[in-house]
């Protein structure tokens, strides 16, 4: 199809994913393609338009660029050394040589296709069980960062929220959940949700951590510092310059580890704050 061309010297290997990759499984005639690529921010997009591709950025997966032809094609790019490609391999490559699980994963993807045949969205949310877990037995050891989607996704959310900031009061921000200047990250460790970080975008190129957080059982083992600087780098992609937050003063350790100092939040709304929290930032 060209990809590989329209991709150019970027481009170092292309896999084949998803049900179309496994031998006997019952699939939509829809092929998935992952390209490998060197570097995730020198995609050629408009090559990719020329071949009758839509661009659909990241499409809630953080450091994906994700095109498609409809009904034809889904091309999901990374960068070299991301472990999401890991994933995908492990998934495809756990069905191929389990027949049951492959058995129970074509079954769930027909009920869904029968009930949702017009929502790929519900469609995509009704598998994320399944997948789970397979991807808690295949091996697979990596990170994911996405936008909070699934119903398991928006729990986790809640719950952190909940957990950490707001014991004893309803939370009064759950506005910011449909709000596009409001970005809703949660990171999984393999197939486990561990963290979750609120970012609000300004638009002076700064952006604020509403919320960062890592749930209590994964704490102490580096998670907290890799999830805080991967939400920096994509932060970075997006061209933004600045990053502050408003600490409790028992976090103020973590963020001066991770490079952040004394820095002025200046909140273009005014927002209400606590006076005990202290004013950090990093430039990017």
């Amino acid at each position: 199809d060209n990809i590989p061309r329209a991709l150019g010297k970027n481009c170092l290997v292309i896999h084949h994913i998803g049900s179309t990759a496994i031998p006997g499984l019952k699939a939509k005639p829809i092929i998935d393609i992952l390209p490998v690529v060197n570097d995730i921010q020198n995609i050629n997009i408009h090559a990719m338009q020329e071949l009758g591709y839509e661009y659909k950025g990241e499409a809630g997966m953080a450091f994906r660029q994700f095109f498609q032809k409809p009904l034809q094609f889904n091309v999901h790019i990374y960068k070299e050394g991301d472990p999401e490609v890991m994933r995908y391999l492990k998934f495809r490559d756990w069905l191929r040589k389990n027949d049951e699980d492959a058995k129970r994963y074509e079954q769930i993807k027909v009920e869904l296709a029968e009930k949702f045949p017009l929502d790929l969205r519900q469609y995509c949310m009704g598998k994320e069980a399944i997948v789970s877990d397979i991807d808690g037995k295949n091996g697979y050891e990596g990170w994911r960062m996405v936008q909070a989607l699934t119903e398991r996704e928006w729990e986790a959310v809640r719950s952190l929220r909940n957990k950490n900031f707001f014991k004893e009061m309803p939370d009064p921000f759950t506005w910011t959940f449909n709000r596009n200047d409001h970005i809703h990250f949660v990171f999984y460790k393999n197939n486990k949700i561990v963290g979750y970080c609120h970012l609000q975008l300004w638009l002076d190129l700064r952006a604020a951590i509403r919320i960062f957080a890592i749930d209590e059982s994964y704490r102490r083992q580096g998670l907290g510092k890799l999830f805080l600087s991967l939400c920096e780098r994509w932060l970075r992609y997006q061209g933004y310059r600045q990053i502050v937050t408003q600490s409790n003063p028992k976090a103020v350790p973590f963020y001066k580890q991770c490079g952040y100092v004394d820095m002025p939040f200046k909140d273009p709304e005014n927002n209400p704050t606590d006076p005990n929290d202290l004013e950090l930032g990093k430039n990017l």
